[in-house]
């Protein structure tokens, strides 16, 4: 139990280590390794489609029993297994990255709108070339309040129920999202079961996360405008997961996100989450980080407290 707790602080204080051997950073190496073959040996349209089933139940299979076997093969050890569990936990947040890559646009916004860009699209799939301040800001809000579940609240979610290895899981159907699940026409086909799958392992993580941010936000943000646009606008989004965290940011903080963006030269038509009653700001970055560790924190402290309880 406490071997969360020590994960959660070892991300706060170092973040996500830029080392190759990363556990996510060699699922996206598989990933890429498996889409390039697939692609080597399959055209049509339903061969792309069984070929991504294919390869979320594979992927799925190896990202539980990896980690599993490497702790059930050492839990007669219990200082390793614990090194481990605790290692496989840290692997699987990512709050201290999503607040470091954020505010590195945040600063880049003082030197010049170019950096800004060039920042803002290591952490975005939007074509971010051509945006104004504005769009930046709105993009970055967007990215922390949407990560926020994908990054902290979701693995956490999987690990308090299922353990380290449930954790692991997630990552990789995130990771595949991530990398396969674009509804553009190289992806259709071959991301149609990656994005499935991230929809259904969201499902409740994303709602669980709006209701968080908004329960960890009283007494500074605007809850009840906070609650009122995560369900108002719940369905402003073609994910069926991602309007909740971000609609509990944009009505916490009485901006508006969403619309439309350009993704690889292809403008993608999209309904806005929350109202316009005021620009976004600068500052409303370090709003939405503030929003992230609340949450997290509230989070934590729920599962303790549960965990006491029984």
């Amino acid at each position: 139990m406490l071997d969360i707790l020590i994960a959660v602080i070892l991300d706060y204080l170092i973040g996500d280590p830029p080392y190759s051997l990363h556990p996510v950073r060699l699922m996206g190496k598989l990933i890429n390794s498996e889409e390039k073959l697939i692609r080597r040996k399959v055209s049509s349209s339903n061969g792309l489609k069984i070929s991504g089933f294919v390869v979320v139940v594979f992927n799925l299979l190896i990202g539980f029993f990896i980690p599993y076997y490497f702790l059930k093969i050492t839990s007669n050890f219990p200082l390793i297994y614990r090194l481990i569990n605790i290692y496989l936990i840290y692997s699987a947040i990512a709050g201290r990255c999503l607040s470091d890559e954020a505010k590195k646009i945040y600063k880049a916004l003082n030197r010049s709108l170019e950096e800004a860009r060039f920042r803002l699209s290591f952490i975005v799939g939007r074509d971010t070339i051509n945006l104004n301040e504005q769009e930046i800001l709105r993009a970055t809000v967007e990215t922390v309040a949407e990560n926020t579940s994908d990054g902290v609240v979701a693995p956490l979610f999987y690990i308090m129920l299922f353990g380290a290895p449930l954790g692991i899981v997630y990552k990789f159907v995130n990771t595949m999202d991530s990398m396969l699940g674009y509804k553009n026409e190289k992806y259709r086909d071959l991301g149609f079961f990656p994005a499935k799958t991230d929809d259904v392992f969201n499902f409740i993580p994303a709602r669980l996360t709006g209701i968080l941010m908004c329960i960890s936000s009283i007494g500074k943000y605007d809850v009840k405008r906070g609650i009122k646009i995560m369900f108002r606008d719940r369905k402003n989004h073609k994910s069926p997961n991602c309007a909740y965290p971000e609609g509990a940011v944009a009505g916490l903080l009485g901006i508006q996100l969403g619309g439309s963006n350009f993704y690889n030269g292809e403008l993608v038509v999209k309904p806005t989450i929350g109202d316009n009653d005021r620009a976004i700001s600068k500052e409303d970055i370090l709003s939405t980080i503030d929003i992230l560790y609340r949450t997290l924190g509230l989070h934590l402290i729920l599962y303790y407290f549960l965990k006491l309880s029984m």
